[in-house]
């Protein structure tokens, strides 16, 4: 019998997957990672987490990188047959852009709705007795934040104080039903009515997350995909920064990977029925599209051209702010580290010399 408790990450080297390794990795774990670099065919190679997963390999000697495709169904057999079973499970291999997935719509729904479809069939097959965590998106509620009585502001789009969903819309207003979502958004439902449904009827321990934005200085930047960080790369790199609509004042709820992939830690330790969570920072950590330009420029010393395009983004959120008190009441321990100044920092930090 091993002593080691083992662990399967999907999107292994990804921002969040990096996290997640790290953290098990350090509490003693035996990992296994499945990373593709799917990523560097989406958005080219300078998208590519093949260093990150280089790096693991080399810091860890609990860890051992797997490249298998999610979408690859014998792949997957294969992995769970010789490595399992499992005692947690992170899926957060996904194609994340929206724009991406419009041109490319049957690859898209390939890795999030097919590909998720396989990791969860092979959990139920080979390691049902593990806890699973889905990473989700505040995408699957579609364009609902915006029918929200919104005001625009001279840097964002904001409720009124006062508002019930001031401080983030929870998990009752984050229906599937009836909106706009994106072909991403579509595909992450897809993944995520999966995973509710092989809780529900095979009785499995499943997390679903549904947070926001994602960031940390791990994060590799790109236009399509990476808010943040493609934000502090044009910043740092003089590159201009070019708005959809709207002058920029779209407002983000922006959490750390590393306090996402801690939520997920402790639903592994006690996980709860109906683990279904919008997570985010909420009002620790949110910021317009513009005023990330001001708070990176304010930090690199630099100043970046902006160029406001009149181009709308189909489904764009004005306004997202995510409430997690319904996981912060299950897991009284869990707390944000990350705030918005601090997170920034950390985004920059490869910059700053």
């Amino acid at each position: 019998m091993s002593k080691f408790k083992k662990a399967l990450v999907t999107g292994s080297a990804g921002l969040v997957g990096h996290e997640m390794v790290k953290l098990l990795c350090e509490e003693g774990w035996k990992v296994y990672g499945l990373d593709y670099d799917v990523r560097a065919y989406m958005f080219g190679e300078h998208a590519s987490t093949f260093v990150t997963a280089k790096h693991d390999m080399n810091t860890y000697s609990n860890f051992t990188q797997l490249s298998v495709d999610i979408r690859d169904r014998k792949g997957i057999e294969h992995v769970f047959k010789t490595y399992g079973g499992f005692d947690f499970i992170v899926h957060a291999a996904a194609s994340p852009a929206h724009e991406w997935s419009t041109n490319n719509a049957l690859e898209d729904f390939d890795i999030n709705a097919v590909g998720t479809m396989n990791i969860v069939e092979a959990y139920r097959q080979w390691s049902s007795d593990a806890v699973f965590v889905y990473v989700s998106s505040s995408k699957i509620a579609g364009d609902s934040v915006n029918t929200l009585p919104l005001i625009e502001m001279p840097t964002r789009f904001d409720l009124p104080m006062g508002h019930e969903y001031y401080w983030g819309v929870d998990e009752e207003f984050c229906r599937i039903d009836g909106s706009g979502k994106s072909l991403f958004g579509n595909s992450k439902s897809c993944g995520d009515l999966t995973c509710q449904e092989y809780a529900r009827y095979f009785n499995l321990p499943i997390g679903i997350f549904r947070p926001v934005c994602i960031s940390g200085s791990a994060h590799k930047g790109d236009k399509l995909h990476g808010f943040l960080a493609y934000v502090v790369k044009c910043v740092a790199e003089g590159m201009t920064y070019t708005t959809n609509s709207k002058f920029g004042k779209q407002l983000r709820d922006n959490i750390h990977a590393i306090d996402l992939c801690r939520a997920f830690y402790e639903f592994y330790k006690n996980p709860k029925k109906d683990g279904i969570y919008t997570i985010g920072a909420g009002r620790l950590s949110c910021c317009s599209v513009i005023e990330a330009l001001h708070d990176a420029e304010e930090i690199l010393n630099k100043k970046v051209i902006i160029e406001h395009s009149q181009e709308e983004r189909k489904f764009d959120h004005l306004w997202c702010v995510y409430s997690s008190n319904k996981f912060k009441k299950d897991f009284p321990n869990w707390k944000i580290e990350y705030d918005r100044k601090t997170l920034i920092k950390e985004v920059c930090s490869p910059y700053l010399h």
